[in-house]
């Protein structure tokens, strides 16, 4: 199995080189994927296939929204609050929420002053926002704007987040000390924390099935860490400090985006090797993983445009 290149969707052009693309995420209903632009001040909408247009395309733009950074999709929340895009606003620490189907605001809610991990549970509808700069976790209902429970003793500045539906908690990167942190989805108590042995971790996904916490690291390595213990069962070296990191279950492959050399590492899961290494740009720091599908898009920051890439099997 590998990745095949499919095409390259490019943007309308942005105003400082190298500074496009942050964080994104795929709609996995439409296979829409959304992007944050923070050097145009928006969020770009690329289109999965269209009618004659036949494929991947930019469909729109999202403006208004400078400071944009981190961003997620609600996944089909089972609260009926429908399809959704969240996205952080650092300045002046805001969640923007967007209907995933037009792009127009939902409502603004006002959080810490920088904003940044996001973590969705589709149970209830919550979301949970890492903050960067007071290094606190909030749980949010986007339905209403209301918070459910805030924790602002967490060890240190929070990095990206996920939900550990089996066991009811989240699991947060913490950049230093260098640990994950497990707090109870119900009441925000910190119940775990967890070492890494590499600097910074970074990136962060789980394998549900398999019991596993995937956390890539500034340090150049995933950490494997079994849900159940926290303890690390295994290490890949990989190309460069990591940044976004995507698990595919039903390959059992990992997606790093590693913006310094500008690669792509894709870790077999089963071997604990590197499968193959894309080349994608130097600064590429983001990408989107569409499961249904099998499709990941990686944003190329300095020309502007998204490499669209087909899992084969």
């Amino acid at each position: 199995m590998s990745l095949t290149l499919r095409t390259h969707v490019a943007v309308p052009r942005y105003d400082r080189e190298g500074e496009a693309f942050n964080h994104g995420d795929v709609e996995r209903d439409s296979g829409d994927v959304f992007v944050t632009n923070p050097a145009r001040g928006a969020v770009e909408v690329i289109a999965s296939r269209d009618g004659d247009r036949g494929g991947p395309h930019h469909a729109r733009s999202v403006t208004g929204l400078a400071g944009a950074g981190g961003l997620l999709c609600s996944h089909g929340a089972a609260d009926g609050s429908g399809r959704l895009v969240f996205v952080t606003i650092r300045d002046p620490g805001r969640i923007r929420v967007l209907d995933a189907a037009t792009g127009t605001t939902v409502r603004d809610i006002d959080v810490g002053p920088a904003p940044n991990g996001l973590a969705f549970d589709p149970r209830d509808g919550r979301l949970l926002v890492a903050d960067i700069k007071d290094h606190s976790i909030r749980l949010l209902s986007p339905r209403d704007g209301s918070m459910v429970w805030a924790n602002a003793a967490i060890p240190g500045r929070p990095r990206w987040a996920v939900l550990d539906q089996s066991r009811d908690r989240y699991l947060v990167n913490i950049r230093e000390p260098t640990v994950v942190v497990a707090l109870d989805a119900r009441t925000g108590a910190v119940t775990a924390t967890w070492a890494i042995a590499s600097k910074g971790p970074h990136g962060i996904d789980i394998d549900d099935q398999g019991g596993r916490l995937f956390v890539s690291c500034d340090g150049g390595t995933v950490s494997v860490l079994d849900l159940a213990t926290g303890t690390q069962t295994a290490s890949v070296a990989i190309a460069g400090g990591a940044d976004v990191t995507w698990y595919n279950p039903a390959l059992e492959r990992l997606y790093v985006s590693i913006p310094d050399p500008g690669v792509v590492d894709v870790v077999d899961c089963r071997k604990m090797r590197i499968a193959e290494r894309i080349t994608a740009e130097p600064g590429t720091r983001g990408s989107a993983f569409d499961p249904p599908r099998q499709r990941l898009y990686v944003f190329l920051a300095k020309s502007g445009r998204i490499a669209v890439y087909d899992e084969g099997r």
